[in-house]
């Protein structure tokens, strides 16, 4: 009964949402921005704002956030909506201009004259879209449907926004995107930039109830595709050993762990209260970026933006093989390329970061940063609002 009624609305929301389309004419001060399908605000799209509200742009135009909590503190003068409820079907009818990092919802059809700018979430690792030739994706396993459907999304977005030369181009092929690059390094990072300061790491550590006699760790790995809890909702993997972690490093260090925003999931870390801090969907991470002296990932793009920052960053695969083969595969030699230690065990791991040589490492971290990170230079939230206030000027 209850799947039932949720066809039904979904069926009268996709047909309210042709009717505006249809009758309503596009609204030249209307923007809309999205970050992790409607989850939160964070990432590229919020840096992107965060420029509009700075320039005093939130004044001149109506700005729109689709966010699943109306209530998170958003600066500025905008609007919060909810993903798929009325209000945000009117507004998604009536904007000239789409900002979003992830794919919209497939029944959304643009209006001519719209312009959506996609700024996607990070430099690909592991292997994208039509690039995929295996599908274990929330118990989806019809790969070609699944090209069909990105291949249909890519064809709305006008621009894309890469942060280097090699995600240009895997992006072009992977995307089957043949409109309008904008390799300008990702507006997410420009903070990254311009907070890199004791005082303003300082100010964040005490916003965020983080000690400053310890140093930190953040980590951060991505969601595996075949466990999870239903669609879209993805389980916290990890085979760390977090007593382990303690017993090695809380003399010196303390841990953040932070999910990515696929990952819904209630862990109890209270028998680790004051070595592990966790934040949720809605902490953006660059300020964790900021606070941590160091970075544990596994082959999430954490690590194109971390290297910023130039700090040591070490890589806790205990999966690789599997990943690697049977759930998405790689793009280029990880093993070879990695800017730190690759470790499999949680002994491994504390062993890296104690005995951690940066000189060792000096060489290898260079030629990545060199390769990945050539674009990104502050600015990158300037560019793109340039951009928007054109298309808002269009006729």
């Amino acid at each position: 009964m209850k799947q039932r009624v949720k066809r039904v609305l979904r069926r009268l929301a996709l047909l309210g949402y042709a009717i505006m389309a249809r009758i309503l004419p596009l609204s030249k001060d209307v923007v809309v921005f999205e970050s992790n399908v409607g989850r939160n605000y964070s990432g590229n799209a919020k840096a992107i704002y965060e420029e509009m509200v700075k320039q005093g742009l939130d004044r001149q135009y109506r700005i729109v956030w689709s966010v699943e909590n109306v209530k998170e503190a958003i600066p500025g003068r905008v609007i919060k909506v909810r993903r798929t409820r009325l209000k945000y079907l009117y507004y998604m009818a009536v904007a000239k201009v789409w900002v979003s990092d992830s794919r919209m919802p497939k029944w959304l059809k643009k209006r001519k004259g719209n312009t959506y700018i996609q700024t996607w979430h990070g430099t690909p690792l592991k292997k994208l879209a039509l690039d995929m030739d295996v599908l274990s994706m929330g118990g989806s396993t019809d790969v070609q449907k699944y090209h069909d459907n990105f291949t249909a999304n890519t064809r709305t977005w006008d621009y894309l926004i890469s942060q280097n030369a090699f995600s240009t181009e895997t992006f072009r092929r992977c995307f089957d995107f043949h409109k309008e690059m904008l390799e300008i390094g990702y507006p997410r990072n420009d903070v990254l930039f311009a907070r890199n300061n004791d005082a303003a790491i300082k100010k964040i550590k005490k916003r965020l109830g983080l000690p400053l006699d310890k140093k930190i760790i953040l980590y951060a790995p991505t969601w595996r595709d075949d466990q999870y809890y239903e669609k879209s909702i993805y389980k916290f993997a990890s085979d760390m050993d977090y007593d382990l972690m303690k017993q090695q490093l809380s003399d010196e260090y303390v841990m953040i762990v932070k999910f990515h925003y696929l990952v819904k999931d209630n862990i109890d870390w209270s028998r680790y209260q004051g070595f592990i801090y966790e934040f949720n969907q809605h902490q953006d991470i660059a300020d964790l970026y900021l606070v941590s002296d160091i970075l544990i990932t596994d082959y999430s793009s954490v690590m194109f933006d971390y290297s910023l920052l130039k700090r040591p960053m070490f890589f806790f695969a205990y999966d690789i093989e599997n990943y690697k083969n049977n759930l998405r595969g790689f793009y280029f030699d990880f093993l070879a390329t990695a800017p730190g230690p690759i470790v499999k065990t949680t002994g491994e791991l504390a062993d890296s970061i104690l005995q951690y040589d940066a000189k060792e490492w000096e060489d290898r971290y260079q030629i990545f940063t060199d390769t990945y990170n050539h674009a990104d230079d502050g600015n990158a939230s300037k560019k793109v609002v340039r951009l928007i206030e054109k298309k808002l000027k269009q006729s």
